[in-house]
This record gives structure tokens, sequence and C-alpha cells, in this order.
């Protein structure tokens, strides 16, 4: 026999066949198992990890048509000057919207995102963003976001988008972040504000002990927090007597006795309002006027009111300041009716189309529910008479498909409870809502009516 390359020694020797499951029983299992010291490179950029058609990426483009100028002049490092580079505006009013879309409020879960989601690190760039950064940014906007509100209607109104000609408005109770055992009497205010005064001028004596800056910051921490304590029962006193003027007004007309008011120590500007299911909880009522034939946002407010009947004037008056013009009508439920709304509105040119007060008891009384009252003034009567009409009934069902839908959709983002304290930082987050609304909604008119740009 010929020499063989290699001999049968060298040959590897393979393991005999397995024996059969009926003879041996189960075999051991083979499984995949993490190996984690296992190195690797990857290149990628965040540009091409992200979806060509991520929503994220048109919440982008949107913002970066804005001009954020207001934003911009605040910011003191400047070109060949000393300081730190600044974060670009419109990074974190698109962080905000864009968290504000996926149902986010807080600071500190955005910051979190922006090293952990994809989207949010695209936002940003990879670049580290600080909550207090955003918390700031949202709650010290102020007239920044009032602007970014009208300038974003303002170009739809350019764009012939927005015609103003009808507005559906309505309210929505969004707890406060406060605790009905937060509200106190003014008599047990003041008992407290005098203690939380020792307790500020305590922590200032303690931060001005020299201690060679051991703990400086906890001492500085300390002296902060009772200051803000101070300035929360200090604005709880004054509320408080603003809500003992009002209610003697009132007792002076009803001739009945004025209650003795209360003011929350943890968020002074709330009120306890009644909310679902007969629940009374601190709170606010965030008002949303809706154009009705594009379906944005035109006007926003956000006041302590515990109804909506003082609520429309000032927001045709808003709508007025904002862009120049109010609208010819207005659609608004049984809540927002009362003589000075519909006597007001129709001094400011506005045609109020509101379903009537206990329209099915007076049918059912032998009454007409359109006819005058005999103490009715001519808006009421005009009113009146204009509601009994089939016109003024098909224009009032728009009301719901408009005011309600943009509410719900609030609701769908989160906006159940108020992530900031004190009726200002509670505004500005109202409007962010509305912006992101805008912003969203505006895209799909543009798209439909084949338009870009602002």
């Amino acid at each position: 026999m010929a020499d063989l390359l290699f001999s049968p020694e060298d040959l590897p020797q393979h393991a005999p066949p397995a024996q059969s499951a009926e003879s041996s029983g189960p075999g051991k299992p083979r499984l995949r198992i993490p190996i984690r010291d296992q190195m690797k490179m990857e290149i990628a950029s965040l540009e091409s990890l992200l979806e060509a058609d991520h929503p994220v990426r048109a919440v982008w483009d949107a913002v970066t048509r804005l001009d954020l100028r207001r934003w911009l002049d605040e910011i003191k490092a400047v070109e060949h000057g000393p300081g730190r580079d600044a974060i670009d505006p419109h990074i974190l009013v698109a962080l905000w919207v864009y968290a504000v879309t996926r149902g986010i409020g807080s600071a500190r879960e955005i910051t979190r995102l922006c090293t952990e989601s994809l989207p949010f690190r695209w936002l940003c760039g990879d670049e580290p963003v600080n909550y207090h950064t955003l918390a700031d940014f949202r709650s010290k906007g102020g007239e920044k976001w009032d602007n970014l509100l009208t300038q974003i209607v303002g170009s739809l109104l350019h764009a012939r988008l927005v015609t103003l000609e009808r507005v559906a408005q309505d309210g929505m109770k969004v707890r406060a972040s406060a605790g009905k055992s937060s509200f106190r009497r003014m008599s047990t205010l003041k008992g407290c504000l005098e203690e939380a005064r020792q307790q500020v001028e305590a922590a200032n004596a303690s931060a001005d002990e020299d201690d060679n800056g051991s703990n400086h910051r906890q001492k500085e921490a300390r002296r902060r927090a009772a200051r803000e304590k101070l300035e929360r029962l200090e604005e709880a006193l004054h509320q408080c007597e603003e809500i003992q003027e009002q209610r003697a007004a009132t007792a002076e007309r009803s001739g009945r006795k004025a209650k003795e008011p209360r003011a929350s120590t943890t968020d002074p500007t709330a009120r306890t309002m009644k909310f679902p299911a007969d629940a009374y909880q601190p709170g606010y009522n965030v008002q949303f006027a809706t154009d009705t034939g594009s379906g944005i946002v035109v006007g926003v407010e956000v006041t302590n009111a515990a109804n909506d009947g003082d609520e429309l004037p000032p927001m045709l008056d808003q709508i007025n300041d904002r862009y120049g013009q109010v609208p010819a009508e207005a659609l608004v439920d049984g809540g927002f009716v009362t003589v000075e709304t519909i006597e007001g509105s129709a001094e400011r040119a506005c045609t109020v189309y509101a379903p009537i007060k206990n329209e099915e008891k007076k049918r059912a009384a032998g009454k007409d529910p359109y006819a005058p009252s005999k103490r009715d003034s001519e808006p009421m009567a005009e009113w009146r008479a204009r509601m009994g009409t089939e016109e003024a009934k098909g224009i009032y069902k728009l009301r719901g498909q408009f005011a309600e839908w943009v509410n719900a959709r609030c609701r769908n983002w989160g906006l159940w409870s108020m992530p900031v304290r004190g009726l200002p930082r509670c505004r500005n987050v109202a409007l962010l809502y509305a912006i992101a609304h805008n912003l969203s909604w505006s895209g799909k008119l543009r798209a439909k009516v084949g338009t870009t740009g602002n």
C-alpha cells in the first residue's frame, strides 16, 4: 500500500455518534450565552443610527425654523470673549417639545434620556445637558414662550392656514403640585411665617461661620431652602388676604357669611377645585383657545378660578394683543355663560355660541328657552334668539371637535398634574404644550396644502 500523507494516529479522533434519546435520556441543552469580554469595534454616527423617518427629525426641522433671538440675546458668552459656550436654545426647545409629545415633563428624566435614548442623544448631539439648565429654561422663559406661540401662529396666519374667524375655547382642570393638607388659615400662616423668619436668621448665621469650607455647600443649601420657604409663606399670606377680600365682596352681595380663607404653603397660588368623581384637590384652570378652521391653539391662559365664567373676554383680549384681530365668533360650553361674558364679547365684536342653561327644564315647564328674559340686555336677548336657530346649533357642534380634541391630546401627553409650582411657571408649562401641539399639527397642515417654511 502506498505511503499515506498522514498516519491514522495523526488524524483527529471523532467522538462516537450520540446514542438515541430512547437509550440515553435527554441530553444537556446547548445555549447561547453572553460573552461580555469579547472585543469589537463599531463605527457609526448618530445620524446613521437614527431612522430617516423618525418623528424627532420633524421636531428638529420645525424648531430650527423658529426665531429664538430673545434667548440668544441673553447669552453672555460671545466670540472672542470669556465664558463657556452656551447650549443652543434650539436644542433646549426641541428637547422640551419632543419630551412633551412623549409624555415626559421631568427635567431629570430628559437629562437621563440624553445619555440613554437615541432620539434624545441625536437632538443634543451627545452633548451633556444638565437638568438645572433644562428646568430653568422652561420655568424662566416667561415672555419668550409667549412670543414663540405668537410667532408660530403668526407664520400660519401669513400662510393663510389659520384664519381666526372662529375659535373654540375650553377649560381643563390640572392638579397642582401641592396636597390638600398644605392649606392653612391666615392665623396659622402668621405663626409659620414667624418661625420661618427665625429659621432664615439661624441659617444665615450658620453659613457665615468660618469652618474652612468643609460643609459650605450644605450650609448654602439649607440657607436657600429656608429662604424659599419664607417666600412661599409670605406669598401664601398675601393670597389669603386676596381671597378674604373676594369672599367679603361676595358675602356682601349674597348676604351670607364669608368662610375663613386658606392658602397652600407648598404652592400658594393654587386653589381647591372640584375634579371628576367629586374629588376636591388643589389645581389650576388651563384655558386653550383653538382656531376651528385649522385646529391650531391661538391663545393660552392659566388661572386659579374654579369655573370658566370669566375666562372668555380676557382670552379675546389676549388674541387681539397677539395678532391684532378679534375672532368673529367664539364657541364655548355652558360653564362660560354669564351676563358679563355675553355682553363683554359683544363689546369686542365677537358673537358667542353657547348652550342655554336648563334648556330642557324650561321646555318641560312650557317655557320657551330662547325667549328673552325681562332683565336681558340686548346682547343677551340676541344670544338666546340665536341659539334657537338650527344654524347656530350646527355651528356649536364644532366646539367639541376642536376644543375637547386639543384637551384630550394634552391629556394623552401627560397634562394631568403640574410639574412646577406657581402660576407663572404653570402658565409656561401650558404654553409649552400648546407649542408642541402647534408644531406637530402645523407640519401636517403644511404638507396637506403643499406649503413649506414659516
